[in-house]
């Protein structure tokens, strides 16, 4: 019998070969707690985990501590939207970002509204893409994040450069 081809990656796609072949010494001999500093397995898992922090950091012009690494995407929205709203709060309460977010965002600044923070909901055209001149109409002195998808496969657009 046959498979159909897989075409539902929103969420789950195969690990690339590269990729595996990368990581599979740290899913069988070099799988400790990078956490757990206490012993070898501990230290290994640490040094790997700041040499991939060093690489990441590297590539994209940051510095290692700058590199955050989460469980995925819902972790890091959250960690950067409440962390933004935190560290500005002496700068404003306002944040804006779009009504077709996915949920990873829409909740954290729903959150956000609970504890006083005002949040503006652009809607997008029928094309699915946002308004720019709605968007800019929306900033204000206290705007202190502005949240809106690059790309999404729930509506199968991607935004155009902003440049």
């Amino acid at each position: 019998m046959h498979r159909p081809i897989y075409l539902d990656c929103h969420a789950t796609t195969p690990m690339d070969q590269r990729v595996l072949e990368a990581m599979l010494p740290y899913f069988t001999e070099h799988f400790g707690n990078p956490s757990s500093i206490s012993h070898t397995y501990g230290w290994e898992a640490e040094a790997a985990v700041k040499q991939g922090r060093q690489i990441l950091a590297d590539a994209i012009h940051a510095t290692p501590v700058e590199i955050i690494f989460t469980s995925g995407a819902t972790e890091a929205n959250n960690l950067a939207i409440k962390g933004v709203a935190e560290a500005y709060l002496s700068k404003g309460r306002h944040l804006i970002t779009v009504q077709t977010e996915h949920n990873a965002v829409l909740d954290p600044c729903h959150y956000l509204e609970t504890l006083g923070f005002e949040v503006t909901f652009l809607p997008v055209k029928a094309d699915g893409l946002v308004d720019l001149s709605q968007l800019e109409q929306a900033f204000r002195p206290d705007t202190i994040l502005v949240s809106v998808m690059a790309a999404t496969l729930q509506f199968h657009y991607w935004l155009p450069s902003l440049t």
